[in-house]
């Protein structure tokens, strides 16, 4: 979904523990073409999954315990609407300097792309 539906910037890094999902050869091909820099937390240190730790923790907190879900399409529904509006546009980030995840992602494409035309202007003087 996150492929489908937001533009990843190259050398994004997708974490996660030693899951299954590794082992799968579609899965690591799919990141690698998407140029995903791929880290696998070491068994026992808790500190390499911290973000993603902290992500599920309020994940589960915010959303997860507050429903009963009644069928797998019903948590497909919430959790993609948790993620998409509530904390990627609503909720201030600690480790973005408390801004939401939109608004961060949005000022590194305007820096990239004054950075572009800073070069274009360069070429051109």
């Amino acid at each position: 979904m996150a492929l489908r539906e937001r533009q990843s910037t190259p050398g994004c890094i997708h974490h996660s523990d030693q899951g299954v999902q590794y082992a799968a050869h579609e899965y690591v091909k799919e990141l690698k073409q998407n140029s995903f820099r791929i880290s696998i937390a070491h068994t026992e240190n808790p500190y390499e999954n911290a973000k993603a730790d902290s992500f599920f923790k309020i994940l589960k907190h915010e959303e997860v315990y507050l429903w009963d879900y009644m069928a797998l399409d019903d948590v497909v529904k919430r959790i993609s609407y948790f993620i998409e509006e509530v904390y990627n546009k609503k909720r201030l980030h600690s480790a973005l300097g408390y801004i939401l995840p939109d608004e961060f992602e949005s000022s590194i494409a305007v820096k990239e792309q004054k950075q572009k035309f800073e070069l274009l202007l360069a070429a051109i003087n």
